[in-house]
């Protein structure tokens, strides 16, 4: 791939003034004829104009604030970025999870237009679907087809390391990977972001968060073309959360996961490749993305780099 000369830095802010839009109870809401379907936080441009979506997927036992600063990174670059909350408490089982995010996706064409502001127009036919940790798994499950989206349907999917279980063999229901290389029908193009540090233990007690066998590498061992994997190697597992995560989730993020130096650089990292990766294939400008496989140096922190075309 040749070097690109027109490239913007996706790792930046992008040109766009944002705002954050909370719903934190729908079933109380009486401001829009039909909210949401669980409650959610989405980041969007202020400025006129038609965004493509996305929607991100929390990952387990997290809130979608604690993503606050990534979706206001990636709606600066021009994107409606739409994260619910999928669940406060939890089993193994993700199959309600799955049902929950087909359901947001369908009200997206019915409900969302009424809760931006008015100059910001939706292009629904650019969704891109992306999810971290076992929201990266509910992210690949719906894509696979595991619950029906009726409306609408997508053109991208991204998984920001993504785990099945608690190890091979252990998968949590449904279980996603199959161990049979190139074996997801998913008909669209897929990223898979990994973290260095995912599969090492905090400390002897705890496993680690991303336990390898259900973790990033045989999620994109299973990908058919076109597919991306991206490597922050000195990065943990909610290294892309938000800098100040409160109560006592948001403190165990700190204790449970190993982690990097700092969250910045991670987080501006999967913001700006996730940004690449959606500007390539839900806009068809390519220049960021082959420019940060030719030149990994770019994302300014150690990154790994694979795709098939």
């Amino acid at each position: 791939m040749a070097m690109a000369s027109n490239v913007t830095n996706v790792f930046e802010q992008g040109n766009y003034n944002t705002k954050l839009i909370s719903i934190n109870d729908p079933s109380t809401t009486t401001s829009f004829s039909i909210p949401p379907p669980k409650p959610l936080l989405i980041a969007t441009p202020i400025q006129e104009g038609q965004f493509p979506i996305l929607i991100l997927l929390h990952g387990y036992l997290l809130y979608n604030n604690f993503y606050s600063q990534l979706i206001l990174h990636i709606a600066s670059h021009g994107y409606i970025v739409l994260a619910p909350q999928l669940y406060t408490v939890a089993g193994p089982d993700s199959s309600e999870e799955i049902r929950s995010a087909a359901a947001l996706t369908d009200w997206i064409s019915t409900g969302l237009a009424a809760i931006l502001p008015k100059q910001v127009l939706l292009n629904t036919e650019k969704i891109a679907i992306s999810g971290h940790s076992r929201g990266g798994k509910v992210a690949f499950a719906l894509a696979l087809g595991h619950a029906k989206t009726m409306k609408l349907s997508f053109s991208a999917l991204m998984a920001i390391d993504p785990v099945d279980g608690m190890d091979k063999g252990k998968q949590t229901n449904p279980s996603i990977l199959t161990y049979v290389p190139h074996s997801f029908d998913l008909k669209i193009a897929a990223m898979v972001i990994g973290s260095g540090l995912g599969g090492v233990k905090k400390n002897p007690i705890f496993p680690a968060c991303a336990p390898k066998g259900v973790s990033h590498e045989d999620f994109y061992s299973e990908c058919c073309a076109p597919a991306w994997h991206f490597v922050a190697k000195d990065y943990g597992h909610v290294d892309m959360l938000d800098d100040e995560t409160e109560g006592f989730r948001g403190k165990a993020s700190y204790c449970l996961c190993k982690s990097g130096k700092e969250r910045k650089g991670m987080r501006r990292f999967v913001g700006g490749i996730m940004v690449a990766f959606m500007k390539a294939y839900l806009e068809g400008h390519d220049e960021d993305l082959k420019a940060i496989w030719t030149d990994p140096k770019i994302a300014n922190i150690d990154i790994s780099c694979n795709c098939f075309l």
